[in-house]
């Protein structure tokens, strides 16, 4: 029988820390011949088939605009040796400086959207928005993942999970409890 744990307040601001959905991504844009890559600490899987992501891109961030008239981006994901990139771009604006020549990534060539991918990352997800109805209101897009590339090794790379306040907790180890899984019930 499972433990009971004892609780104690917590500030309803922070609870981020326990939520977070999945690891930190890079997300790439272009339009016309500009380029920017954000950092995003927040996406959520919608559906599987097709592939659709929801994420909030801030209106204030200098990706919205590009991704919001091209209508695509490359979501990327960077491993834990990326860490100090990670952050630096999200502590810079594309708008002032080009963050792949800043921070010495490649830029990638997509095979279904003109978005560049990160070639120093472990996979990357090319997107178009599926779903835009929530943008004006949320800065909530939905995006259908229409073509996936990824490292075969490691299996299960060591990722970045944001908890605010400068924090993230690396994914650690994988624990496998197929025996109990049934697929049936989902």
């Amino acid at each position: 029988m499972a433990k009971r744990v004892k609780k104690r307040d917590f500030p309803v601001s922070k609870v981020r820390r326990y939520l977070e959905p999945g690891p930190v991504v890079l997300v790439s844009s272009r339009f016309r011949d500009e380029t920017d890559i954000m950092t995003m600490g927040w996406h959520t899987m919608m559906e599987f088939t097709p592939s659709l992501v929801g994420c909030v891109i801030s209106e204030g961030n200098h990706s919205f605009e590009l991704i919001r008239k091209s209508g695509e981006c490359v979501i990327n994901v960077p491993t834990t040796a990326l860490i100090d990139i990670v952050v630096k771009i999200g502590s810079t604006s594309g708008a002032e400086i080009d963050k792949f020549q800043a921070f010495g990534l490649t830029a990638g060539k997509g095979s279904k959207v003109k978005a560049p991918l990160i070639a120093e990352c472990h996979a990357n997800f090319e997107c178009r928005v599926h779903d835009d109805a929530l943008v004006d209101r949320y800065n909530f897009f939905i995006f259908e993942v229409v073509k996936a590339h990824v490292a075969p090794r490691p299996k299960h790379p060591e990722t970045l999970h944001y908890l605010g306040d400068g924090e993230f907790e690396l994914s650690g180890r994988i624990i496998s409890r197929r025996r109990l899984f049934r697929p049936e019930m989902l």
